[in-house]
This record gives C-alpha cells, structure tokens and sequence, in this order.
C-alpha cells in the first residue's frame, strides 16, 4: 500500500490526501482531550465508535437534503470526505443550558433554554477557541452576512434532525458543535457540514435519569467513556443491542 500524505494532525483525528482530487480520508483516534487539550487519555476503540456514529449522522443528514463532506466509510476507523475549506468557527447550538453557558450566565445546567441558541467561537487553540459576536466574524472576514445566515439555517436543521433522532431512543440533546466547509461546483460557492458528529461534540443526556453519555463523562471523571458511547451507538442501533462494552466493538455494516 503506497504510504499517504498526512494533512493535518488534530487532536481528535488525522487528516490524509484522498484517493481522488477533492477528497480526504479521515482518520478517528482514539484519544480523548479536554481543557483544550490540558487533560488526556487514550481511549481504546473511541475512533472506530465515532467513525460510526458520523458516518450514521451524516448519512441521516444526506437523506433528508442537509448538505455535509460525507462519502463513504473506508474501514473502521477511516472515512472517505470531500475537502472544503472550513470556516474558522465552532459553531455551537444550546437547547438546555450546561458548560460554559451556564458558568458564564449563571442559568443551572438543565434547564431548558427559551429557544435554541446559537453561539459562535473562534477556532484558535492558542487562545482556547474564545466566543465571538457575529460582528467579529464579519468584521475579519471569516464569513459574510450571507454565509452567517446560511450556517444558521444549516445549524438549525441540524438541531432539528438531531433533536428527533435522539428524543426517539430515550437522549436528550443538550448542545452540540458543528464546524461549516466551504465548496465550490464550478464558480458556485456552497456551504455544507463538515469535520463529525459524534458524541465528542454534543452533550447527550439519558431523559430519565440525566446520565451523561457523552464527553463530560471524561472531563469530569464520572465513569468509562467506551461505556457511554457504547450506549449511545446500541441505542441509535450502531451497535447491537447485547453489546455492553466497546474495547473491540462489533459493528453493523
């Protein structure tokens, strides 16, 4: 196999030219980071389970007319996406209060919020990826008027679909991040979703019982993460229903 050109190196995934102009493969690692990057683990089978889980997310988005980088899966841990030139912002969408929102705004984590809020962060590690008004990005020209109203809509839709898919298995979808691509058909400049959806990025929470199946499961030292992913995939049927732990997960093709 002839040896790939790496991209990029994240702390989540690795980035590698595609087989075809305008792709990439992506690869998902297992390490887990929190407090940009201040506490780590390595995980064993957290990137095949998020490999997964973004290939369902974005194939469920492709389904109903949401734009997104996604082709196809590779293998267990790679997915084969359309390059874009992604926009430098986290832009993140809060149906309940929690994290910083809820320091920041002393709201108490859980409570529902009036509407969905969306909130955008500059993606600069350095500086901890700090929260920008809509002003900021058009002022640096990071995105336009026009782009900022696209990426709302888009953002929204995908609230929408995430939402419904997660209330159906018992989840309550607390806040998610999604990063925004640009591409180009010809001299047409489109937006779609890019980089995952995984639990890495969204707060998920059990509606009965409020267990967190998600990152902060990590950050905040409240048992196994593979446990929690793990239950996330079984429940969305990712997984079969009699897996119990992910150390070397069963998937469904």
């Amino acid at each position: 196999m002839a040896r790939r050109k790496k991209i990029y190196e994240g702390k989540a995934k690795i980035l590698y030219e595609g087989p075809e102009p305008g792709t990439i493969v992506q690869y998902f690692k297992d390490d887990a980071t929190a407090f940009n990057a201040e506490k780590k683990a390595t995980i064993e089978g957290k990137g095949v389970l998020n490999n997964r889980l973004s290939e369902f997310f974005m194939t469920g988005l492709t389904q109903i007319g949401v734009p997104n980088h996604f082709i196809k899966r590779l293998n267990m841990r790679e997915q084969l996406v359309r390059a874009a030139e992604i926009i430098p912002l986290e832009v993140i969408v809060r149906n309940f209060a929690a994290g910083s929102l809820s320091k920041r705004l002393g709201i108490p984590e859980g409570e529902p919020l009036p509407r969905p809020i969306i909130e955008f962060c500059y993606k600069d590690d350095a500086l901890g990826d700090p929260l920008v008004a809509e002003e900021h990005i058009i002022a640096f020209g990071w995105a336009s008027q026009q782009d900022l109203d696209d990426i709302v809509s888009l953002a929204l839709r995908v609230n929408d679909f995430m939402s419904g898919l997660m209330l159906g298995v018992g989840i309550k979808l607390v806040d998610f991040k999604i990063e925004i691509g640009r591409v180009w058909d010809n001299d047409y400049q489109r937006l779609l979703v890019a980089d995952e959806i995984s639990p890495d990025s969204c707060r998920l929470w059990d509606i009965e019982t409020g267990q967190k199946l998600d990152k902060d499961v990590f950050r905040r030292d409240l048992g196994s993460l593979s446990d929690a992913y793990t239950e996330v995939a079984r429940r969305l049927g990712v997984l079969p229903s009699n897996v119990t732990h992910t150390t070397k997960p069963t998937l469904i093709n």
